[in-house]
């Protein structure tokens, strides 16, 4: 997959027109998230709250969660062409935007949520330690890949709530020296059902706050935003 970026260099991700690899209409047209949002878990709210709807009531293992833009129309087609289409190119993309819009984490090392082994062979790549890798340089942060898969979980696409917090349950660990306060990477926010499953796991083992960080987030019952 990695030879995608050596033969189509010069093509738009979003809209496949020949140029950067996101050209300048597609990168105004992401929609970044932007206050007031909701202090745990960053969706976007009519005013500011330290629980909203989406995470009223639920343990999470995350001290707060935060993206950089909506998860749609330009989002989307960059995340399945970064993902699933082998453009890796995007990883500093996504960086760039993330660092736009996400305040630096007071923390001492960022980390990321390995991918399921077959999925990430598939791929040839990691879009979460991809963006890992790119925020630890913007951000002068040292990468920790101290996670571990170790279930084989299906694909989070199309399930339910529930069924993707059942589907991710122990599905990682956490090996070696980690830091007692660590920013948690991944491509895009859903459910917030996998990065809670891996906070859980950072916590398991002695850190004290984890922050999450992501590139997109899925936004539910016409959630707000900044600007579109």
């Amino acid at each position: 997959m990695w030879l995608v970026d050596l033969l189509l260099p010069g093509r738009c991700a979003a809209c496949g027109r020949e140029g950067p690899a996101i050209c300048p209409e597609c990168l105004g047209a992401l929609g970044e998230i932007r206050p007031p949002l909701c202090a745990r878990c960053g969706a976007p709210t009519a005013w500011p709250v330290e629980r909203c709807r989406e995470c009223a009531g639920r343990r999470l293992a995350f001290a707060r969660a935060r993206s950089a833009v909506a998860y749609e129309g330009s989002a989307v087609q960059l995340v399945l062409a970064w993902k699933d289409g082998g453009r890796r190119a995007l990883a500093r993309v996504a960086a760039a935007a993330v660092a736009g819009a996400v305040e630096r984490p007071a923390v001492e090392a960022i980390t990321y949520v390995p991918a399921a082994r077959a999925r990430e062979l598939w791929r040839g790549h990691n879009t979460a330690a991809a963006l890992a890798a790119e925020l630890s340089r913007v951000w002068e942060l040292p990468v920790a890949p101290v996670l571990d898969r170790v279930a084989e979980s299906r694909p989070q696409r199309g399930l339910r709530l529930a069924e993707r917090r059942r589907n991710v349950a122990g599905a990682f660990v956490a090996r070696g020296i980690v830091p007692s306060s660590v920013a948690l990477c991944d491509d895009v926010y859903t459910s917030g059902a996998t990065v809670a499953a891996a906070a859980s796991a950072l916590r398991r083992v002695g850190a004290a706050r984890v922050e999450v960080v992501t590139f997109a987030r899925a936004l539910r019952g016409g959630g707000l935003r900044g600007r579109s």
